[in-house]
Parts: C-alpha cells; structure tokens; sequence
C-alpha cells in the first residue's frame, strides 16, 4: 500500500474493523489504517479523535493513520473522544423528574470540560399544575448558567430548532437517563439518522452480541453522535476537594467565605451555605452536593 508522504489531520467520523474514516480539514473523507507502532500502543483510536493520517496512492486510496492528536476528554458510553457538547435528556414523567441524578449528570460533564444543555422531555404528559410547578426548578438551572430546553409539546419543532443553534462547530453527544427518550430526540432531531443508522447497523450486526459503532453525522453545521449515551453516571474519580469547584454557583461565591478551600459543609462564614438559607441557591442542589461529599468521603481511597 503506497501513501503519499504529505501529513493531513482530521477528525475520526466512523471505525469499522481496524479501519477509520477521517475528515479532513478540507471536508473530504478518507479511509484507512492504523501504523504498526500505533496498534501497539494503549492507546485506541476512538471516533471524534483528532488524529495526522497519511492518503493512499493506491486504487484503493487508502492511507495511514499515523498518531492521535491530544484529545480534550474521551466518554466510555458512548466511545467518543473531544466532545465539546452533551445535551442531556431529562424526563419529566414516567419516570419522574429525578434531580439528583441531573446534577450527577452535570458533574460528570463538568469534571470532563463538556458543555451541557438539558433538554426536558415528555413535558406533554405534564398537568397544568406540574407544568407550573416545573418552572421555578427551570429558572434555578437557568440562573446557575445551563441552558435549558423545556417545551410545551415534546420535540416541538421550535424546540428543537433551538436545540440545534447551539450545534454549530461542536462534537455533540445525546445522554440522559434510561427511559428518557434519548433516542427519539436523536430521530427528531435528523429524520433521515435512524434510516442511516439502521443500513450501518445491518451491515456491522454479523452475530446478535455485535456491539453498535458510534458513527458522527452533520447536522446544523456540527457532528453529531448517532449513538446515545448510557445513564450511568460515575463519580468515583471526582474528590471533595474538587467537588465544590464543579459546582458553578458555589465557585463563583467561594472568594466570600470565611475560609480558603471551604467545603461549604460545617464551616463557620460560609457564603454557600448562607446562599442556601437566603434562597438564591437551590436547596435541592446543596442536598445533593451534601450527598455526594458523603459518597467521596466512604469512597476508599486509589492508589
């Protein structure tokens, strides 16, 4: 296999049996193979790397992967690397709005330097008085800095045109919890992705344990994930001291209190706790920021 000499970089869009289609810069997609000295790294090529590739001389054009580029943050569930956006799906009714699990979602996201919007769904099934009652918990997440999508109608076209303003110039994941309806906002949001999904699919599902590829699709001038997120949610590597700092609303107040490097638990002058007994921070989150500084405390400790 001949290549042409001339290093290009791109970004991973799909991986299928040892090979990887690229994007390059100049919006062209190639095909090809990792190095020898790549495959025996720890290091696996996943989609959404940036990686320098060589481009095959040959008929069959294809080329070589030759290193991944240093990548901003990688997910397990799916595998995707340099995700700059989640948008994180929330159901509001079957199953009920579950708070606690949300801001475990935005931690996770926090700590991995990914942006979230939370997109609220099944809001249909709402009646007028849960509908009302879901508004001042909307302006909470709202004041704290988190987009929030809460339409009237599930998957209202306006909605999602929202939705899709922020992709532009993003790697996009769909996470959220199980049930929420991760999928459909997927197929919502590109009809023609569940059609496409499906011929991948077909072609890949040789043996009925064969694991689903991630593959990236353009949409609204960004690359998004065709395949959603696990609800899983894994705090283990996040320690108490940082938990305050991934916490918006508590670092901005923590130059305020009465101590430096305050966990805002039992401490004498402190700003978040006063925030909290004042209203302008939300008591459901400083429950759950209590809740998880207790599960990082009983964690035994990695070495």
């Amino acid at each position: 296999m001949a290549t042409n000499d001339k290093e290009l970089t791109g970004r991973i869009s799909q991986s299928l049996s040892g090979y990887y289609d690229i994007v390059a810069l100049d919006g062209k997609t190639y095909r090809t193979r990792a190095r020898g000295n790549l495959r025996h790294t720890k290091q696996k090529p996943v989609v959404g790397d940036k990686v320098a590739f060589t481009v095959g001389d040959d008929a069959d054009h294809l080329g070589y992967l030759l290193r991944i580029l240093p990548r901003q943050n990688v997910l397990q569930r799916p595998p995707v690397a340099n995700v700059d956006l989640a948008v994180v799906v929330t159901a509001v009714k079957e199953p009920d709005l579950q708070l606690n699990l949300l801001d475990r979602q935005l931690l996770s996201l926090a700590q991995q330097d990914i942006q979230p919007i939370i997109y609220l769904a099944k809001t249909d099934l709402l009646t007028g008085d849960e509908w009302a009652a879901l508004q001042p918990i909307i302006a909470g997440y709202e004041a704290i800095g988190y987009p929030v999508i809460a339409p009237e109608q599930s998957f209202a076209p306006t909605a999602l045109a929202a939705l899709q303003g922020h992709f532009a110039d993003k790697l996009v994941v769909v996470t959220g919890q199980t049930g929420a309806g991760k999928s459909t906002l997927l197929n919502h949001l590109a009809p023609t992705l569940a059609l496409a999904t499906n011929e991948i699919s077909s072609a890949l599902n040789r043996g009925k344990h064969t694991t689903r590829r991630v593959n990236l699709y353009p949409l609204a001038g960004g690359l998004v994930a065709d395949t959603p997120g696990f609800s899983a949610v894994d705090l283990d590597t996040i320690d108490k001291y940082q938990l305050p700092q991934l916490f918006p609303e508590f670092a901005a107040l923590a130059d305020q209190c009465r101590f430096r490097g305050c966990l805002h638990l039992q401490e004498p002058g402190c700003a978040v706790k006063a925030a909290v007994a004042a209203g302008t921070i939300m008591a459901s989150r400083y429950a759950d920021y209590e809740q998880f500084q207790a599960e990082a405390a009983a964690r035994k400790p990695r070495y």
